[in-house]
């Protein structure tokens, strides 16, 4: 369990894409990215941005490039395309703007989402890169994985009185600003 220390630290929210990945949600119908959306801006986070892009290794790649360029994004969230059909092709689209890898945040999901969904949980090819200066998440497209990472991994990172550390406090070192 993650430790939070409010009176150390004030609350630093985040200005965050989040890009579903489908071929039939719109953006009234595409309630993983509205659960996203929910929890992150019910936590004091901004959404300054939410797309629906198809399941097109270049539609993906395009938004990507899209949305990385914006300086004022920290976070891109991406839910769907992760898994293993044909149509999945989210990991695929995300590899050629991968800086670093962070591997931590896979292992955890499919940890935590083992009490859910038993050994299905191996189908999952949930991850977390830097691409840059901008952290990236891969989820699934189910809302309950959605929620899951979110609430019990994201938000937690995301909190910038979370010690011993977090997602945010790393963000200007990551950008070679002071820290």
């Amino acid at each position: 369990m993650s430790k939070s220390n409010p009176s150390d630290a004030p609350f630093t929210p985040i200005d965050i894409a989040i890009i579903t990945v489908s071929d039939s949600r719109t953006l009234e119908t595409d309630e993983s990215g509205q659960t996203a959306a929910q929890l992150l801006q019910e936590a004091g986070h901004r959404v300054a941005e939410r797309e629906i892009v198809t399941d097109e290794k270049r539609a993906i790649q395009d938004v990507i490039g899209r949305v990385l360029g914006r300086s004022r994004i920290d976070v891109v969230i991406l839910t769907g395309g992760t898994g293993l059909t044909a149509r999945d092709v989210t990991p695929e689209a995300v590899a050629p703007f991968v800086t670093k890898y962070i591997p931590g945040f896979g292992e955890l999901f499919r940890w935590l989402s083992y009490a859910d969904i038993g050994t299905s949980t191996i189908q999952s090819r949930a991850d977390a890169v830097l691409c840059g200066q901008t952290l990236l998440f891969l989820l699934p497209g189910s809302p309950s994985a959605v929620r899951m990472a979110i609430e019990k991994i994201l938000l937690p990172q995301f909190d910038s009185r979370t010690r011993p550390c977090n997602f945010v406090q790393l963000l200007p070192r990551i950008r070679g600003e002071s820290p």
